[in-house]
């Protein structure tokens, strides 16, 4: 790589631990808004859909816009709005009238800004002058998982030491890495991913293109297989052990976040000796596997084995995807991968839900849910496989 892209990379990758702060440290303070505010589980559950649903949205708002305003403009944006929204959750709910519409304001700031970083920073990477793309891309998105499990360490130490009543102090604390984070970008060097005189295929292009809608369908799908277990990962844990909820999340959830970070570092280190669609189609076996160990496994212990599995085996299928996608469709530009990432939000959302309600429909019978769950890397599998035969266009 370009000595002068280094910086551009390190931007990407704090860019990453951004992006796990929004997705990974909130959610571990809403027990403490339930006891703080009064905020009953349901308000928080409307704020985490009221979230999600806006950052489906900015994934489909940055299709149409972020080459127009811009890639530098656009990740400056992107992380003030990732520290505003979390310093303001820690200064409007005291500052309304009702702090829940403080949270909820904040929450709505922080989600546009990590949609916004989750359509640009792949195809900042993807443009960066490297002799491994594909390698490149998998350490990018390693750091979502180092940087979620630094979080939630450095988290559990900060509340163990100082209290959990304190939390404001680290909230803000965390929202200085996005602000430092935001003057780097204004910085550092930024290429295109189209050459110059050459523009990037429309919305209206990309959705005529067949190989566009395969690659769609395997984000949604690798969204879908990785949530439906990590969303669960904590009740395997704790079920598995006999733990207390704290060290089940530590157990469960972090164990699944280790080994997905240690699948992509280790494609990022040996990934250019490996065919990368027969690597995803290969993971996708072990992910199937790791369903059936969950699902099935008579002895607890070997469920939360299965998790730990699964975690590994569908750490390259999100950004294994984004590599082929801009292999197979030349031109693809931003609008590719940011409607992949809407596919990919979409998946995350899809998967966690079904397994939910059969096991709901099940009797509360989790493992009937992730049993159900697992035609998700059956159909990532179908599409991989074939993918090869098709012709870009």
């Amino acid at each position: 790589m370009k000595q002068n892209y280094r910086y551009t990379m390190y931007a990407c990758f704090i860019a990453y631990i951004t992006q796990a702060m929004i997705g990974i440290y909130v959610p571990l303070l809403f027990v403490t808004f339930q006891d703080s505010y009064g905020i009953s589980l349901a308000k928080i559950t409307s704020m985490v859909t009221l979230n999600f649903a806006l950052q489906l949205l900015t994934d489909w708002v940055a299709a149409l816009y972020a080459d127009r305003l811009g890639y530098r403009f656009c990740s400056v944006l992107a992380h003030m709005l990732a520290a505003g929204g979390l310093i303001g959750l820690a200064v409007l709910p005291e500052l309304m009238a009702d702090p829940f519409l403080g949270l909820l304001s904040a929450g709505m700031v922080y989600s546009v800004g990590g949609g916004l970083l989750e359509v640009l920073i792949s195809p900042i990477v993807e443009a960066c002058p490297s002799d491994n793309k594909e390698a490149a891309m998998s350490l990018l998105h390693s750091f979502y998982c180092w940087g979620g499990v630094g979080i939630v360490l450095f988290s559990t130490i900060f509340f163990a030491l100082f209290g959990t009543e304190n939390w404001k102090i680290l909230t803000i604390l965390w929202a200085l890495i996005p602000i430092a984070n935001a003057l780097l970008f204004a910085r550092v060097p930024i290429a295109s991913l189209n050459e110059e005189g050459e523009r990037g295929l429309t919305i209206r292009e990309l959705l005529k293109n067949r190989t566009f809608w395969m690659m769609a369908v395997v984000m949604i799908c690798a969204g879908a297989s990785e949530q439906s277990v990590a969303q669960w990962a904590s009740a395997f844990a704790e079920r598995g052990l006999g733990v207390s909820k704290t060290i089940g999340d530590l157990a469960g959830p972090m164990m699944f976040a280790v080994m997905m970070g240690s699948a992509r570092l280790l494609y990022s280190k040996f990934g250019e000796k490996i065919d990368l669609t027969r690597a995803i189609v290969g993971c996708g076996l072990l992910c199937v596997f790791s369903y059936l160990m969950i699902s099935l496994s008579p002895l607890p212990a070997l469920g939360l084995v299965g998790c730990g599995l699964c975690g590994f085996s569908v750490g390259i299928f999100w950004p294994g995807t984004f590599s082929i996608s801009a292999v197979k469709i030349r031109r693809g530009g931003t609008a590719m991968f940011a409607l992949l990432a809407l596919g990919g939000d979409v998946g995350c959302c899809v998967g966690p839900t079904l397994v939910g309600g059969i096991s709901a429909a099940c009797g509360n019978n989790l493992a009937a849910g992730i049993l159900a769950g697992m035609v998700f890397p059956v159909v990532l599998i179908t599409v991989m496989a074939g993918q090869k035969r098709v012709q870009n266009g």
